[in-house]
């Protein structure tokens, strides 16, 4: 293990003992002074601790600082010393405190510029980050509002469909009703096709009765030619009366059919228009519907990125100085 990996290793441990930051900063100043023999400087406090702001770590090594001044003052003090050694340890400590004092103070007004850029690149993003918040909200209030109207032409569409299929349903009970017209038209159709055989079939009778007769008066006697001629015209009057009705019935015949496969073919289209346009509103519905939902979901998005922007900006919000840290920098 190395020994950057070992010092910050050692500064974890430090940060689970103590959870006060300028408690924090001062042990690991006594870390890397007296263990490692490395003079600490308020930029590697912050690289190896990285806890609270920029002035922590130099108000921290100040103090460090003076807490060792004052320890060396005591112990140069001890009467079992030597005067020269005294006055020797003294100018150590007093040359190394005032390099150190110099560094610190060198290090805190690097870090006052750093943390007043910061401070005025956080405060332009925080800007930023407000106007683009702003541009959201409009954006979101505006897919909110489209998303309303989305939702109401979906109900109106829904409605129209509703209604639409009621239409369907009346216009299909209809077409059944005339399609048992159509079939009860078709029985009666036979009904007088079989009345007409009948009749044909008595003309016919009729016919073959008048001929029998006609043979019959021609073996009669010639007292009764007269009266077989007026029965022949009778019958040729009977037989000709026969063949208009029937000439009548099949013409009424083939009326009555022509009707109803004309109503037929116009039912069959009004069905099949009516198919059409409720296949046509029903693939509309879907679109719209679909349509609404990726509005739902842009509008989700939409949501999701103001709330993340308004934690950045929570976050970017320059922390106002404590009495403390003011009063140590004017000091100092």
């Amino acid at each position: 293990m190395s020994i950057e990996s070992e010092i910050q290793s050692e500064i974890e441990a430090l940060k689970t003992r103590f959870s006060e930051t300028k408690t924090l900063y001062r042990e690991a100043c006594a870390l890397l002074f007296f263990r490692y023999g490395i003079t600490p400087t308020a930029s590697k406090l912050y690289q190896y601790v990285r806890k609270g702001s920029m002035s922590a770590p130099a108000d921290a090594l100040f103090n460090f600082w003076e807490e060792l001044r004052s320890k060396a003052r005591v112990q140069i003090d001890h009467p079992a010393l030597p005067e020269a050694l005294k006055v020797a340890a003294a100018d150590a400590v007093q040359v190394l405190w005032g390099q150190a004092t110099e560094l610190a103070r060198t290090e805190l007004a690097s870090l006052r510029v750093e943390a007043q850029a910061e401070a005025a690149k956080a405060a332009a993003d925080l800007g930023a980050e407000r106007q683009r918040a702003g541009g959201l909200e409009v954006t979101l209030k505006a897919m909110a509002h489209r998303a309303e109207e989305l939702a109401a032409q979906h109900h109106a569409c829904a409605s129209l469909l509703e209604d639409e299929r009621r239409c369907h349903a009346a216009t299909t009970a209809k077409a059944d009703s005339l399609q048992r017209q159509v079939e009860e038209l078709q029985v009666l159709q036979e009904r007088i096709r079989g009345d007409f055989s009948s009749e044909l079939d008595k003309g016919r009778a009729a016919i073959e009765a008048a001929h029998e007769r006609a043979t019959g008066a021609e073996r009669r006697a010639l007292r009764e030619i007269e009266q077989e001629r007026v029965a022949r015209a009778d019958a040729e009057k009977q037989l000709e009366a026969m063949r208009s009705r029937l000439t009548e019935v099949e013409h009424q015949s083939q009326s009555q059919a022509l009707e109803f496969a004309t109503k037929n073919a116009r039912l069959g289209a009004e069905l099949e228009t009516a198919r059409s346009a409720v296949a046509g509103f029903t693939a509309t519905c879907d679109g719209q519907a679909k349509q609404l939902k990726e509005v739902m979901q842009q509008v989700s998005q939409f949501r999701t990125e103001a709330e993340t922007l308004r934690s950045l900006v929570e976050q970017f919000k320059p922390a106002a100085p404590s009495k403390s840290v003011r009063a140590k920098r004017s000091v100092g």
